[in-house]
């Protein structure tokens, strides 16, 4: 229970982390310039919350437990975000009135970085319960 548990604040801490830097510091004039109106003044704390916390689930259940070494851990975590960030993205850029080409790439990108990251460090943390 204790290496799970590891696993899953030390995967959480990393992903809020390193988006955190990506969507409020990084990337913020870009989205609002993309996005414009579609973007709300302050985001909506409960969804975004939820998607936190059972993304982390996923990365955990997926990537982290199962993996073997911190570099299959890195692929996979890689191959999950590459995965859910190209469903959210390839989705709104094929059904959303406007939705950039470039912000479908950037954020795949990302979320196949920032997941792959997170996912490390969550095996990482967890191996240190062990």
């Amino acid at each position: 229970m204790k290496k799970i548990l590891f696993a899953y604040v030390g995967t959480l801490l990393a992903f809020l982390l390193l988006d955190g830097l990506w969507l409020g510091v990084l990337m913020a004039p870009t989205y609002h310039a993309l996005l414009g109106s579609l973007m709300l003044e302050q985001p909506l704390l409960a969804p975004a919350a939820a998607f936190y916390l059972l993304y982390i689930v996923g990365c955990v259940v997926f990537v982290v437990l199962p993996a073997q070494s911190w570099q299959r851990a890195a692929r996979l975590g890689a191959l999950l975000g590459l995965v859910a960030y190209g469903t959210y993205d390839l989705t709104n850029w094929a059904t959303l009135n406007g939705w950039p080409a470039q912000l479908a790439l950037m954020d795949m990108a990302w979320g196949t970085l920032a997941t792959c990251l997170a996912c490390v460090a969550g095996y990482w943390l967890a191996r240190k319960a062990l």
